[in-house]
């Protein structure tokens, strides 16, 4: 038996809200389009800042595809689940909004809703198949697997 927690209930009706409904829907032009969140590369580490009241995530461009979508999905949970600046937190607050934002990433990365759809799925698997890198395919599927009652 498997238990969803409160962030894979949250990504699986974002997703829900937004269409997207298979692995190959998962890219950052998808998701920044239908939230109308801006995305940039340059080629500094890759942010969120907030403009006039409005998000803008920001992505190193010298990372590759795969880093850039993990880096994406951790920068979209601190538009969608945290306020304000960083800079004037408690070192405690921003430990615990990083976590957040990690664990964000490993479930809208890779949805449980859809990788409970791969019988037996392999990290390879869910590597080509989410176009993530291979250390976090593996994460993710023990995360997964470590839920089970």
């Amino acid at each position: 038996m498997y238990l969803y927690s409160r962030t894979e209930d949250y990504i699986q009706h974002l997703l829900a809200k937004i269409n997207i409904k298979i692995p190959t829907e998962l890219r950052i032009e998808n998701i920044s389009n239908s939230l109308k969140i801006p995305v940039y590369f340059w080629e500094f580490s890759s942010e969120t800042v907030y403009k006039n009241g409005k998000c803008i995530i920001f992505l190193n461009a010298t990372n590759n595809e795969q880093v850039q979508w993990q880096e994406f999905a951790h920068e979209i949970a601190h538009n969608l689940w945290h306020a304000g600046r960083q800079e004037y937190l408690p070192q405690a607050f921003i430990e615990l909004q990083e976590w957040q934002a990690n664990y964000f990433s490993y479930h809208l990365c890779v949805p449980t809703f859809m990788l409970q759809r791969i019988p037996k799925a392999s990290p390879y698997q869910i590597m080509h198949l989410f176009n993530v890198e291979y250390e976090f395919a593996c994460k993710r599927l023990e995360m997964y697997k470590n839920k089970f009652i």
